[in-house]
């Protein structure tokens, strides 16, 4: 054997080598397990589409459900029920806690954190910094950020909408909850500026006595109702907007998904939309980010939503200019 040939067997024998061990490494590589994601996340609604779209969109960002995402979802029953939640959750080995809606949520998630798990939230119903959960909205500090629907601001722009609607009625309904009363005074307050006067309707229990609260509406027969933001009320949607429905009420709303069940008019964020939102931040913290550099997000666009079948249904006209200004129009 020439040394030549020695030498090509010899390059030959080493570049299998090569290629035995990087496809051994290869190998371990896709045998091992990926690191798991764990979110932890407590609510009052189940895990439906809202939810799910949460989950879709961590998908998109690359975190597959089982693979190496855990969502650690927890369903309760009362707002006194999110500390216990939150807890159980934290104690699974949660990563990142999400706390979506109203400030019982977050400050259930807050304290179970301890300062060291980082908190993406959903302020729906409350200021987080008015309430003193983060220093700025540019720059949340400690371990909490995510986004803020200013939904005082909306309360009062309901009314405004309700008046373009319903230019002959006089008397307003504003329900409310423990986690809705700020929104229900803001309006109140707004109220005789547009010609309305206000009646504000308390729901209690749990599960919430809508019938009962609705009770009072016969006193003003077809005088508009405002259906503030609340997780109670977005859960029971379909059963508060068959009540108001059957009273003959036309409903003005926070949610879109109240007018798509009947509602006559709604103004302000979907919770689909704003659960996607969320997603980014969890990404970005599970890559390194410190959740109290990262700002807080504020929607900039807010969707109005006109059931016309509803209106048809209560023998209303809708100005022609307020329907060509909605998002949305259900026929």
């Amino acid at each position: 054997m020439t040394p030549s040939t020695r030498r090509a067997m010899m390059t030959r024998r080493t570049a299998l080598a090569g290629a035995a061990a990087l496809f051994s490494a290869a190998s371990a590589l896709a045998q091992s397990p990926q690191k798991m994601l764990r979110v932890g996340y407590v609510t009052l609604q189940p895990r439906s589409a809202p939810h799910e779209a949460f989950v879709k969109r961590m998908g998109e960002l690359g975190y597959q459900e089982g693979v190496n995402f855990a969502f650690e979802f927890l369903q309760v029953r009362s707002l006194d029920d999110y500390p216990a939640g939150y807890r159980a959750v934290a104690a699974r080995g949660c990563d990142i806690l999400v706390a979506s809606g109203n400030e019982a949520a977050l400050r259930a998630a807050a304290d179970a954190a301890e300062n060291r798990i980082p908190v993406v939230f959903f302020a729906f119903d409350f200021d987080p910094f008015a309430k003193g959960f983060v220093t700025s909205l540019a720059k949340p500090g400690g371990n909490l950020t995510g986004v803020f629907v200013r939904q005082i601001e909306l309360a009062k722009k309901r009314v405004e909408l309700t008046r373009q609607a319903l230019p002959g009625a006089r008397s307003l309904w504003l329900l409310w909850d423990p986690v809705s009363r700020d929104q229900a005074d803001a309006a109140a307050e707004v109220a005789s500026e547009f010609g309305f006067t206000p009646h504000l309707i308390e729901v209690t229990g749990e599960p919430p006595n809508y019938a009962a609260a609705l009770a009072r509406l016969t006193e003003e027969p077809g005088a508009p109702l405002l259906i503030p933001a609340s997780p109670r009320f977005y859960r029971d949607r379909a059963a508060l907007i068959a009540l108001v429905l059957e009273r003959r009420i036309p409903a003005i709303s926070a949610h879109p998904e109240h007018a798509t069940l009947g509602a006559l008019l709604s103004y302000g964020v979907t919770v689909l939309a704003v659960l996607r939102d969320m997603a980014p931040y969890v990404d970005r913290i599970a890559k390194g980010a410190k959740p109290g550099d990262i700002p807080i997000e504020q929607p900039t666009h807010f969707d109005m939503t006109i059931n016309l079948k509803t209106a048809k249904m209560l023998n209303l006209e809708i100005s022609p200019v307020l329907i060509a200004r909605a998002d949305e129009v259900i026929e």
